[in-house]
Protein backbone atom coordinates (compact mmCIF):
# COMPACT_ATOMS: atom_id res chain seq x y z
CA UNK A 1 0.00 0.00 0.00
CA UNK A 2 2.93 2.24 -0.67
CA UNK A 3 1.57 4.95 -2.91
CA UNK A 4 -2.14 4.86 -2.17
CA UNK A 5 -2.00 6.58 1.25
CA UNK A 6 -3.37 3.39 2.74
CA UNK A 7 -6.93 4.24 1.71
CA UNK A 8 -7.63 1.64 -0.91
CA UNK A 9 -7.57 -1.14 1.66
CA UNK A 10 -7.60 -1.58 5.39
CA UNK A 11 -5.65 -4.70 6.24
CA UNK A 12 -3.18 -4.05 9.04
CA UNK A 13 0.41 -5.18 9.01
CA UNK A 14 1.13 -6.56 12.47
CA UNK A 15 4.53 -7.42 13.83
CA UNK A 16 4.17 -10.64 15.76
CA UNK A 17 5.24 -10.66 19.42
CA UNK A 18 8.29 -12.66 20.34
CA UNK A 19 7.49 -16.17 21.56
CA UNK A 20 9.92 -16.31 24.49
CA UNK A 21 8.49 -16.20 28.02
CA UNK A 22 7.81 -12.94 29.82
CA UNK A 23 10.12 -11.72 32.62
CA UNK A 24 8.79 -11.99 36.17
CA UNK A 25 8.24 -8.26 36.60
CA UNK A 26 8.32 -5.10 34.54
CA UNK A 27 11.32 -3.80 36.50
CA UNK A 28 13.40 -6.75 35.27
CA UNK A 29 12.53 -6.27 31.63
CA UNK A 30 15.30 -4.06 30.36
CA UNK A 31 18.12 -5.41 32.51
CA UNK A 32 17.65 -9.06 31.56
CA UNK A 33 18.51 -8.73 27.84
CA UNK A 34 21.65 -6.79 28.68
CA UNK A 35 22.90 -9.32 31.23
CA UNK A 36 22.10 -12.25 28.96
CA UNK A 37 24.04 -11.07 25.91
CA UNK A 38 26.74 -13.40 24.63
CA UNK A 39 29.15 -10.46 24.71
CA UNK A 40 28.91 -9.18 28.31
CA UNK A 41 28.21 -5.49 28.74
CA UNK A 42 29.03 -3.27 31.65
CA UNK A 43 26.81 -3.92 34.66
CA UNK A 44 24.06 -1.28 34.82
CA UNK A 45 24.78 1.53 37.24
CA UNK A 46 23.41 0.77 40.70
CA UNK A 47 21.59 4.09 41.06
CA UNK A 48 19.57 3.55 37.89
CA UNK A 49 19.20 -0.20 38.29
CA UNK A 50 17.63 0.22 41.71
CA UNK A 51 15.69 3.36 40.85
CA UNK A 52 11.93 3.80 41.05
CA UNK A 53 10.02 1.50 38.69
CA UNK A 54 7.62 2.77 36.07
CA UNK A 55 4.76 4.72 37.58
CA UNK A 56 2.08 2.30 36.47
CA UNK A 57 3.84 -0.88 37.64
CA UNK A 58 2.95 -0.52 41.33
CA UNK A 59 -0.76 -0.12 40.63
CA UNK A 60 -1.33 -2.69 37.88
CA UNK A 61 -3.73 -5.52 38.73
CA UNK A 62 -2.46 -9.09 38.73
CA UNK A 63 -1.47 -10.14 35.21
CA UNK A 64 -1.77 -6.64 33.72
CA UNK A 65 1.00 -5.05 31.70
CA UNK A 66 1.42 -1.39 30.92
CA UNK A 67 0.12 -0.89 27.37
CA UNK A 68 0.86 2.53 25.87
CA UNK A 69 0.03 3.29 22.24
CA UNK A 70 1.28 5.97 19.87
CA UNK A 71 -1.10 6.71 17.00
CA UNK A 72 0.18 8.60 13.98
CA UNK A 73 -2.10 9.52 11.07
CA UNK A 74 -0.65 8.51 7.71
CA UNK A 75 0.53 11.54 5.67
CA UNK A 76 -2.31 13.41 7.34
CA UNK A 77 -2.55 16.65 5.35
CA UNK A 78 -2.08 14.84 2.05
CA UNK A 79 -4.61 12.17 2.99
CA UNK A 80 -7.21 14.81 3.84
CA UNK A 81 -6.65 16.40 0.44
CA UNK A 82 -7.08 13.03 -1.26
CA UNK A 83 -10.51 12.73 0.33
CA UNK A 84 -11.47 15.88 -1.58
CA UNK A 85 -9.62 14.93 -4.76
CA UNK A 86 -9.76 11.11 -5.05
CA UNK A 87 -8.59 11.37 -8.67
CA UNK A 88 -5.09 12.10 -7.25
CA UNK A 89 -4.85 8.87 -5.24
CA UNK A 90 -1.72 6.90 -5.97
CA UNK A 91 -0.05 9.88 -7.66
CA UNK A 92 2.79 12.05 -6.33
CA UNK A 93 1.17 15.04 -4.60
CA UNK A 94 2.84 17.87 -2.68
CA UNK A 95 1.09 20.22 -0.23
CA UNK A 96 2.59 23.69 0.16
CA UNK A 97 1.78 27.38 0.01
CA UNK A 98 -1.61 29.05 0.22
CA UNK A 99 -4.42 29.39 -2.33
CA UNK A 100 -3.58 33.01 -3.08
CA UNK A 101 0.17 32.44 -3.55
CA UNK A 102 -0.50 29.37 -5.65
CA UNK A 103 -2.82 31.30 -7.95
CA UNK A 104 -0.21 34.05 -8.30
CA UNK A 105 2.70 31.72 -9.02
CA UNK A 106 0.84 29.32 -11.28
CA UNK A 107 -1.08 31.49 -13.70
CA UNK A 108 -4.52 30.11 -14.41
CA UNK A 109 -4.65 27.94 -11.27
CA UNK A 110 -7.89 28.46 -9.35
CA UNK A 111 -7.93 26.18 -6.27
CA UNK A 112 -11.41 27.38 -5.26
CA UNK A 113 -12.85 25.79 -8.42
CA UNK A 114 -11.39 22.32 -7.85
CA UNK A 115 -13.55 19.38 -6.80
CA UNK A 116 -13.70 15.58 -7.02
CA UNK A 117 -14.51 15.78 -10.74
CA UNK A 118 -11.70 18.16 -11.73
CA UNK A 119 -9.61 16.65 -14.56
CA UNK A 120 -5.98 15.92 -13.73
CA UNK A 121 -4.82 18.40 -16.35
CA UNK A 122 -6.43 21.23 -14.36
CA UNK A 123 -4.23 20.61 -11.30
CA UNK A 124 -0.87 22.46 -11.34
CA UNK A 125 2.35 20.46 -11.34
CA UNK A 126 5.65 21.25 -9.65
CA UNK A 127 7.44 21.61 -12.97
CA UNK A 128 5.61 24.91 -13.50
CA UNK A 129 6.34 26.36 -10.06
CA UNK A 130 8.75 29.31 -9.73
CA UNK A 131 7.98 30.60 -6.21
CA UNK A 132 9.73 30.54 -2.84
CA UNK A 133 7.36 28.29 -0.92
CA UNK A 134 8.24 25.17 1.05
CA UNK A 135 6.60 21.76 1.30
CA UNK A 136 4.31 21.14 4.24
CA UNK A 137 3.88 17.45 3.44
CA UNK A 138 3.76 15.02 0.53
CA UNK A 139 2.07 11.76 -0.34
CA UNK A 140 4.02 8.52 -0.06
CA UNK A 141 4.17 8.36 -3.86
CA UNK A 142 6.01 11.71 -3.89
CA UNK A 143 8.30 10.69 -1.04
CA UNK A 144 9.66 7.87 -3.18
CA UNK A 145 11.37 10.57 -5.25
CA UNK A 146 13.11 12.08 -2.22
CA UNK A 147 10.55 14.83 -1.72
CA UNK A 148 9.83 15.66 1.92
CA UNK A 149 8.52 18.17 4.46
CA UNK A 150 10.29 21.56 4.79
CA UNK A 151 11.95 21.14 1.38
CA UNK A 152 11.77 24.10 -0.96
CA UNK A 153 9.21 23.65 -3.73
CA UNK A 154 11.79 24.60 -6.35
CA UNK A 155 14.11 21.81 -5.20
CA UNK A 156 11.18 19.39 -5.09
CA UNK A 157 10.37 20.38 -8.68
CA UNK A 158 13.80 19.11 -9.72
CA UNK A 159 13.29 15.77 -7.95
CA UNK A 160 9.70 15.17 -8.97
CA UNK A 161 8.49 17.65 -11.62
CA UNK A 162 5.40 15.56 -12.36
CA UNK A 163 4.07 15.92 -8.78
CA UNK A 164 0.78 17.76 -8.41
CA UNK A 165 0.79 20.82 -6.15
CA UNK A 166 -2.06 21.61 -3.74
CA UNK A 167 -2.37 24.55 -1.33
CA UNK A 168 -2.39 24.12 2.45
CA UNK A 169 -5.83 24.21 4.10
CA UNK A 170 -5.32 24.26 7.87
CA UNK A 171 -9.01 24.72 8.62
CA UNK A 172 -9.76 21.43 6.91
CA UNK A 173 -6.92 19.65 8.71
CA UNK A 174 -8.08 20.94 12.10
CA UNK A 175 -11.58 19.69 11.30
CA UNK A 176 -10.40 16.16 10.58
CA UNK A 177 -8.03 16.25 13.55
CA UNK A 178 -10.97 16.92 15.83
CA UNK A 179 -12.99 14.20 14.10
CA UNK A 180 -10.49 11.38 14.53
CA UNK A 181 -9.69 12.33 18.13
CA UNK A 182 -13.37 12.31 19.08
CA UNK A 183 -13.63 8.82 17.61
CA UNK A 184 -10.65 7.68 19.68
CA UNK A 185 -12.04 9.11 22.93
CA UNK A 186 -15.21 7.06 22.52
CA UNK A 187 -13.04 3.93 22.69
CA UNK A 188 -10.05 4.93 24.83
CA UNK A 189 -10.62 7.89 27.19
CA UNK A 190 -6.97 8.23 28.33
CA UNK A 191 -5.38 10.28 25.54
CA UNK A 192 -2.47 12.73 25.31
CA UNK A 193 -2.88 15.15 22.43
CA UNK A 194 0.59 15.76 20.98
CA UNK A 195 -0.23 17.38 17.65
CA UNK A 196 -2.76 17.78 14.90
CA UNK A 197 -2.05 14.25 13.59
CA UNK A 198 -0.79 12.17 16.52
CA UNK A 199 -1.74 11.11 20.05
CA UNK A 200 -0.60 8.83 22.85
CA UNK A 201 -3.11 6.43 24.39
CA UNK A 202 -3.09 4.33 27.56
CA UNK A 203 -4.80 0.99 26.98
CA UNK A 204 -3.73 -0.46 30.35
CA UNK A 205 -7.00 -0.16 32.27
CA UNK A 206 -9.40 0.20 29.32
CA UNK A 207 -11.71 -2.83 28.95
CA UNK A 208 -10.13 -5.00 26.26
CA UNK A 209 -6.88 -3.05 26.33
CA UNK A 210 -4.86 -6.05 27.56
CA UNK A 211 -6.27 -8.44 24.95
CA UNK A 212 -3.56 -9.70 22.57
CA UNK A 213 -1.16 -7.25 24.24
CA UNK A 214 -3.20 -4.30 22.94
CA UNK A 215 -3.62 -5.55 19.38
CA UNK A 216 -7.41 -5.90 19.61
CA UNK A 217 -7.83 -2.35 20.88
CA UNK A 218 -5.47 -0.96 18.23
CA UNK A 219 -7.41 -2.75 15.46
CA UNK A 220 -10.70 -1.38 16.79
CA UNK A 221 -9.41 2.20 16.88
CA UNK A 222 -7.78 1.94 13.46
CA UNK A 223 -10.95 0.51 11.91
CA UNK A 224 -13.21 3.06 13.60
CA UNK A 225 -11.12 6.01 12.37
CA UNK A 226 -11.18 4.68 8.83
CA UNK A 227 -14.93 4.08 8.88
CA UNK A 228 -15.61 7.49 10.41
CA UNK A 229 -13.26 9.64 8.35
CA UNK A 230 -11.85 7.61 5.46
CA UNK A 231 -8.34 8.20 6.85
CA UNK A 232 -5.76 5.62 7.88
CA UNK A 233 -3.31 5.63 10.76
CA UNK A 234 -0.39 3.61 12.09
CA UNK A 235 -0.26 2.48 15.72
CA UNK A 236 2.56 1.23 17.92
CA UNK A 237 1.76 -0.45 21.25
CA UNK A 238 4.51 -0.92 23.83
CA UNK A 239 5.24 -0.70 27.57
CA UNK A 240 5.91 3.07 27.43
CA UNK A 241 5.78 6.22 25.32
CA UNK A 242 9.38 5.98 24.12
CA UNK A 243 8.95 2.51 22.62
CA UNK A 244 5.39 3.11 21.42
CA UNK A 245 6.47 6.08 19.28
CA UNK A 246 9.27 4.04 17.74
CA UNK A 247 6.92 1.10 17.12
CA UNK A 248 4.39 3.29 15.29
CA UNK A 249 7.01 3.80 12.55
CA UNK A 250 7.62 0.09 11.97
CA UNK A 251 4.71 -0.65 9.62
CA UNK A 252 3.64 2.63 8.01
CA UNK A 253 1.25 3.25 6.41
CA UNK A 254 -1.88 1.66 7.88
CA UNK A 255 0.02 -0.72 10.14
CA UNK A 256 0.00 -1.92 13.74
CA UNK A 257 3.12 -2.98 15.64
CA UNK A 258 3.06 -4.69 19.02
CA UNK A 259 6.31 -4.33 20.94
CA UNK A 260 6.89 -6.43 24.04
CA UNK A 261 9.58 -6.06 26.65
CA UNK A 262 11.59 -8.99 25.32
CA UNK A 263 11.66 -7.47 21.83
CA UNK A 264 14.14 -4.79 22.88
CA UNK A 265 17.25 -6.62 21.71
CA UNK A 266 15.86 -7.85 18.37
CA UNK A 267 13.77 -4.85 17.28
CA UNK A 268 15.13 -1.76 19.01
CA UNK A 269 18.87 -2.26 19.38
CA UNK A 270 19.52 -2.61 15.60
CA UNK A 271 18.03 0.85 14.98
CA UNK A 272 20.14 3.97 14.49
CA UNK A 273 20.32 6.24 17.52
CA UNK A 274 18.68 9.08 15.56
CA UNK A 275 15.45 7.04 15.46
CA UNK A 276 14.83 8.08 19.07
CA UNK A 277 12.83 11.26 19.51
CA UNK A 278 15.26 13.46 21.45
CA UNK A 279 18.50 12.35 19.76
CA UNK A 280 18.99 15.11 17.21
CA UNK A 281 21.63 15.70 14.52
CA UNK A 282 24.25 17.15 16.90
CA UNK A 283 23.90 14.34 19.43
CA UNK A 284 23.93 11.75 16.62
CA UNK A 285 27.12 13.25 15.24
CA UNK A 286 28.78 13.15 18.65
CA UNK A 287 27.64 9.57 19.25
CA UNK A 288 29.03 8.56 15.85
CA UNK A 289 32.38 10.15 16.73
CA UNK A 290 32.42 7.91 19.81
CA UNK A 291 31.73 4.84 17.66
CA UNK A 292 28.11 4.61 18.82
CA UNK A 293 25.95 4.10 15.74
CA UNK A 294 23.05 1.94 16.88
CA UNK A 295 20.97 1.71 20.04
CA UNK A 296 22.67 -1.61 20.65
CA UNK A 297 26.01 0.23 20.63
CA UNK A 298 24.52 2.75 23.04
CA UNK A 299 23.41 -0.03 25.39
CA UNK A 300 27.02 -1.21 25.69
CA UNK A 301 28.16 2.11 27.16
CA UNK A 302 28.65 2.65 30.85
CA UNK A 303 26.73 5.35 32.62
CA UNK A 304 29.99 7.06 33.56
CA UNK A 305 31.12 7.31 29.93
CA UNK A 306 27.80 8.76 28.77
CA UNK A 307 27.53 11.31 31.57
CA UNK A 308 31.16 12.34 31.03
CA UNK A 309 30.56 12.85 27.31
CA UNK A 310 27.04 14.33 27.42
CA UNK A 311 26.56 15.72 30.92
CA UNK A 312 24.76 14.18 33.91
CA UNK A 313 21.17 14.67 32.73
CA UNK A 314 21.37 13.91 29.01
CA UNK A 315 23.91 11.15 29.60
CA UNK A 316 21.64 9.42 32.14
CA UNK A 317 18.73 9.80 29.72
CA UNK A 318 20.72 8.16 26.90
CA UNK A 319 21.63 5.32 29.25
CA UNK A 320 17.96 4.74 30.06
CA UNK A 321 16.84 5.10 26.44
CA UNK A 322 19.15 2.31 25.29
CA UNK A 323 17.42 0.05 27.82
CA UNK A 324 13.96 1.13 26.69
CA UNK A 325 13.21 2.77 30.02
CA UNK A 326 10.66 5.56 30.12
CA UNK A 327 8.48 6.31 33.14
CA UNK A 328 6.58 9.29 31.73
CA UNK A 329 2.86 9.28 32.30
CA UNK A 330 0.42 10.53 29.69
CA UNK A 331 -0.34 14.23 29.98
CA UNK A 332 -4.06 14.31 29.39
CA UNK A 333 -4.46 18.01 30.17
CA UNK A 334 -1.81 20.17 28.52
CA UNK A 335 -1.87 23.90 27.87
CA UNK A 336 -0.23 25.62 24.89
CA UNK A 337 3.22 27.02 25.67
CA UNK A 338 3.17 29.68 22.96
CA UNK A 339 1.33 30.92 19.91
CA UNK A 340 3.19 31.96 16.78
CA UNK A 341 2.65 32.76 13.12
CA UNK A 342 5.27 33.21 10.43
CA UNK A 343 5.42 33.54 6.68
CA UNK A 344 8.06 33.06 3.99
CA UNK A 345 7.92 35.77 1.30
CA UNK A 346 7.67 35.06 -2.40
CA UNK A 347 10.75 37.29 -2.84
CA UNK A 348 13.32 38.71 -0.42
CA UNK A 349 12.13 42.03 1.04
CA UNK A 350 14.04 45.06 2.29
CA UNK A 351 12.54 47.14 5.09
CA UNK A 352 13.70 50.45 3.59
CA UNK A 353 11.96 49.98 0.26
CA UNK A 354 9.19 47.47 0.99
CA UNK A 355 7.66 49.24 4.00
CA UNK A 356 4.06 49.07 2.84
CA UNK A 357 4.15 45.36 1.95
CA UNK A 358 6.05 44.41 5.11
CA UNK A 359 3.74 46.51 7.25
CA UNK A 360 0.70 44.69 5.92
CA UNK A 361 2.33 41.29 6.47
CA UNK A 362 3.45 42.27 9.96
CA UNK A 363 -0.06 43.43 10.87
CA UNK A 364 -1.65 40.27 9.51
CA UNK A 365 0.69 38.05 11.55
CA UNK A 366 -0.15 39.97 14.72
CA UNK A 367 -3.86 39.68 13.99
CA UNK A 368 -3.53 35.94 13.39
CA UNK A 369 -1.65 35.39 16.66
CA UNK A 370 -4.27 37.49 18.46
CA UNK A 371 -7.07 35.35 16.99
CA UNK A 372 -5.24 32.16 18.04
CA UNK A 373 -4.86 33.45 21.61
CA UNK A 374 -8.49 34.46 21.88
CA UNK A 375 -9.67 31.16 20.43
CA UNK A 376 -7.71 29.35 23.17
CA UNK A 377 -8.83 31.91 25.78
CA UNK A 378 -5.25 32.67 26.85
CA UNK A 379 -3.02 35.75 27.05
CA UNK A 380 0.78 36.05 27.01
CA UNK A 381 3.38 38.25 28.66
CA UNK A 382 6.28 37.66 26.27
CA UNK A 383 6.13 38.93 22.69
CA UNK A 384 8.82 38.10 20.17
CA UNK A 385 9.75 38.30 16.50
CA UNK A 386 11.71 36.08 14.14
CA UNK A 387 13.61 37.18 11.03
CA UNK A 388 15.33 34.91 8.49
CA UNK A 389 17.68 36.85 6.22
CA UNK A 390 18.51 36.07 2.60
CA UNK A 391 21.68 34.30 3.78
CA UNK A 392 19.40 32.01 5.87
CA UNK A 393 20.69 33.43 9.16
CA UNK A 394 17.86 33.52 11.69
CA UNK A 395 17.55 36.11 14.48
CA UNK A 396 14.92 36.28 17.23
CA UNK A 397 14.17 39.03 19.72
CA UNK A 398 11.55 39.17 22.47
CA UNK A 399 10.47 41.24 25.43
CA UNK A 400 8.44 40.45 28.55
CA UNK A 401 5.63 42.85 29.39
CA UNK A 402 4.27 43.84 32.78
CA UNK A 403 0.79 42.58 31.88
CA UNK A 404 -0.36 39.81 29.52
CA UNK A 405 -1.79 40.71 26.11
CA UNK A 406 -4.03 39.13 23.51
CA UNK A 407 -5.06 42.08 21.32
CA UNK A 408 -3.51 42.59 17.87
CA UNK A 409 -2.62 46.22 18.59
CA UNK A 410 -0.83 45.33 21.81
CA UNK A 411 1.06 42.50 20.14
CA UNK A 412 2.05 44.69 17.20
CA UNK A 413 3.32 47.46 19.46
CA UNK A 414 5.50 45.09 21.50
CA UNK A 415 6.70 43.19 18.42
CA UNK A 416 7.72 46.46 16.76
CA UNK A 417 9.89 47.24 19.79
CA UNK A 418 11.60 43.88 19.26
CA UNK A 419 12.19 44.64 15.57
CA UNK A 420 13.99 47.85 16.52
CA UNK A 421 16.67 45.69 18.11
CA UNK A 422 17.43 43.98 14.77
CA UNK A 423 19.48 45.51 11.97
CA UNK A 424 17.03 45.46 9.06
CA UNK A 425 19.49 46.79 6.52
CA UNK A 426 19.67 43.40 4.81
CA UNK A 427 16.98 41.68 2.75
CA UNK A 428 15.07 38.98 4.54
CA UNK A 429 12.86 36.08 3.46
CA UNK A 430 10.81 35.23 6.55
CA UNK A 431 9.03 37.16 9.28
CA UNK A 432 7.39 35.68 12.36
CA UNK A 433 5.55 36.89 15.46
CA UNK A 434 5.23 34.91 18.69
CA UNK A 435 3.52 35.31 22.07
CA UNK A 436 4.61 33.07 24.94
CA UNK A 437 4.48 32.88 28.77
CA UNK A 438 0.79 32.10 28.34
CA UNK A 439 -1.81 32.10 31.08
CA UNK A 440 -5.60 31.66 31.18
CA UNK A 441 -7.43 34.84 30.29
CA UNK A 442 -8.82 36.77 33.23
CA UNK A 443 -11.73 38.95 32.06
CA UNK A 444 -11.07 41.36 34.95
CA UNK A 445 -7.38 41.83 34.13
CA UNK A 446 -6.47 44.75 31.82
CA UNK A 447 -4.19 44.20 28.85
CA UNK A 448 -0.60 45.42 28.84
CA UNK A 449 -1.27 48.51 26.72
CA UNK A 450 -4.24 50.50 25.50
CA UNK A 451 -5.13 48.82 22.21
CA UNK A 452 -7.68 51.45 21.23
CA UNK A 453 -4.94 54.05 20.75
CA UNK A 454 -2.62 51.79 18.73
CA UNK A 455 -2.77 51.79 14.92
CA UNK A 456 -3.37 48.35 13.47
CA UNK A 457 -2.33 49.43 9.97
CA UNK A 458 1.00 51.06 9.21
CA UNK A 459 4.61 50.48 8.30
CA UNK A 460 6.76 47.80 9.86
CA UNK A 461 8.07 49.92 12.72
CA UNK A 462 5.37 52.58 12.97
CA UNK A 463 4.71 53.84 16.48
CA UNK A 464 1.43 55.20 17.87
Amino acid sequence: MSSQQGQSGHSSQVSEPASQSMPDSFEDVFDLPILSLKTPLATPHTALNQGAPLQASDTLPQGFKRRIAHLDMDAFYASVELLRYPQLKGLPVVIGGGKKSLAQQLKGADPSAWNAQTPLNDFPQLKNYLGRGVITTATYAARHFGVGSAMGLMKAAQLCPQAYLLPVDFDQYRHYSKEFKEIILQICPVMQNTGVDEVYLDFTHVPGGQRENGLSMAKLIQRSIFQGTGLTCSIGVAPNKLLAKMASEFNKPNGISILLEEDLQSKIWPLACKKVNGIGPKASEKLSALGILSLGDLAKQTLDRLTTSFGPNYGAWLYAVARGQDDRALETHSEPVSMSRETTFERDLLAAQDKKELGAIFTRLCEQVSADLQRKNVMGKTVGVKIKFDNFKTITRDQTLSLPVDQAGDIRHAAAQCLKRIDLGRRFRLLGVRVSSLEPKDPLKPSGYQPNRLPIQGSLLQEP
